[in-house]
């Protein structure tokens, strides 16, 4: 059996004695909406063992990042820290020291399969052992880093579909990023990462607890699943594709009109925008996006199956999540490095199989990713640090009096797909409002949630709304100062 050792309690509530480390699987996508999976509220996708997981799991349905692109936020998820203070703001950027280090001290055996996206890309991070695989179209950045994939894909006589091929078409340019895998399945990113977790799950011999860290590195573009899985969606008619109207990109802020032409220009991931997509070119999208999500849950059901088999879900914390969302042509925009809640907020489920605390519930109340490291900390009997800026969600979970945050906050600084005059985006929300600040810009975006759901009417220079920008550009100030002086004396470990 693969459990911890069990200390010697007494079961609460008619429950069994419980092990004082239970295992901890951790599973991540890249790139995923909150609003890709059936059971909560997208009837759509076909999610079959994600929806089990929100059945017997708790969904944190306001779960938002610190970060809208990949490395900044899985830096911060997996310090502890906002991204102001982890010094990482953007893709690229040198990180590696993690909050897992303390669970390797601590006796854990800890295993990464897939992405994680530390900078370098093989840093050890605190886990005994990686498989790393990394974005699907790795093109400049790390060129010449051969990952597990790469090294399955070589020994099999193959090279990985990437830019520098899907450029050779003569129908790059209208694919918005959407090809049909046709290598072998099996070699398919996704698949590769869950077969390869599979595998360590069925041939280690393990002793000690486990902290599992699973990186998928899908739905991240190119949206290229292998044809059987998009082909159920584009034979559907209902899908509610994104119907910007001429009003509303004619008020997008500037840097995120600069943002649009750029990625017409420039082909991010294999992906070539375009600034009025047909129909047929939006329904493709989202069925190659979907496909994309129903692989990945495949896969997650065949690992569940596995640990279960193995004797890892005896007691275990089980917890899916992505790095942060999608826009798939919302406000007329591709991928991330945008505020609105279709990029800053996630999927995030949380399951004991132990029944530590009660399943199948959903906790609304405002929280952030990187609150998921103390919460993983405090389960494995562990004390976070102190000058942790995340917050544990362990009594959320147990139905204690927990305290949502008030307000949640994104920050990203100038990226690839930043084009704009635009150093620095911060973002701040409440339950209600969400104001967006550009530095070098003398506008901005304030959103009423509550009124204006989909975040299309710009409220900033509306003067019947100066009261609430001022309130919510004090909390924005008062939050940073804040955050300096918490961490004032740290020297943090990702630099």
């Amino acid at each position: 059996m693969a459990a911890a050792k069990s200390v010697d309690l007494a079961g609460e509530n008619g429950r069994p004695p419980l092990a004082n480390k239970p295992n901890i699987i951790l599973i991540m996508t890249d790139q995923q909406r909150y609003d890709s999976i059936a059971a909560l509220g997208f009837p759509y996708a076909i999610t079959p063992n994600l929806d089990r997981l929100v059945e017997k799991g708790v969904a944190f349905t306001n779960c938002h990042i610190t970060a809208p692109s990949c490395v900044p936020s899985r830096a911060s998820l997996f310090t502890g820290y906002y991204p102001h203070t982890t010094g990482v703001l953007a893709n690229g950027q040198r990180w590696q020291h993690t909050w897992v280090e303390q669970l390797r001290d601590a006796g854990y055996r800890c295993v990464n399969v897939g992405k994680m996206h530390t900078i370098p890309y093989d840093s050890d991070s605190g886990f005994h052992e990686r498989y790393v695989v990394e974005n699907k179209d790795r093109y400049m950045e790390g060129r010449w880093y051969f990952d597990e994939w790469d090294k399955a894909l070589a020994a099999n006589g193959l090279v990985k579909q990437q830019r520098e091929t899907y450029r050779e078409r003569d129908d790059y340019g209208d694919r918005l990023g959407c090809f049909d895998w046709e290598l072998p399945e099996q070699l398919h990113s996704d698949a590769f990462v869950g077969n390869m977790a599979k595998w360590w799950v069925n041939t280690y011999p393990a002793t000690e607890p486990l902290f599992l860290q699973v990186g998928f590195p899908g739905p991240h573009p190119p949206f290229d699943p292998p044809a059987r899985y998009s082909e159920p969606f584009l034979k559907r008619n209902d899908l509610p594709l994104p119907k910007p109207t001429k009003e509303e990109l004619e008020t997008l802020h500037q840097e995120l009109k600069d943002k649009r032409q750029h990625d017409v220009e420039v082909d991010h991931d294999s992906v070539v925008w375009s600034l009025d997509p047909t129909p047929d070119q939006m329904h493709r999208l989202w069925a190659h996006y979907l496909g994309n999500v129903t692989l990945i849950d495949e896969k997650i059901g065949e690992l569940l199956e596995a640990l279960e088999e193995r004797g890892y879900l005896e007691d275990a914390i089980v917890i899916f999540t992505s790095d942060h969302g999608e826009c798939l042509g919302e406000h007329g925009l591709i991928q991330k490095w945008s505020m609105y809640d279709i990029v800053t907020r996630v999927p995030t489920i949380i399951w004991s199989t132990a029944g530590r605390f009660e399943g199948g519930r959903s906790v609304e109340g405002l929280c952030q990713l990187f609150d998921l490291g103390p919460t993983i900390l405090e389960y494995a009997g562990l004390t976070p640090p102190s000058t942790f800026e995340a917050r544990s969600l362990k009594s959320a979970l147990e139905g204690d009096d927990w305290k949502p945050r008030t307000h949640v906050f994104c920050e990203q600084i100038g990226d690839v797909a930043m084009a704009g005059g635009v150093e620095f985006m911060t973002a701040v929300r409440d339950e209600r409002w969400k104001l967006v600040h550009f530095k070098g810009s003398n506008d901005g975006q304030l959103f009423d949630l509550q009124s204006d759901p989909k975040e299309v009417n710009n409220l900033w220079s509306n003067s019947a709304y100066a009261d609430r920008k001022r309130d919510l550009l004090d909390v924005m100030r008062d939050w940073l100062i804040e955050s300096n002086f918490k961490t004032r004396d740290l020297t943090v470990a990702s630099r």
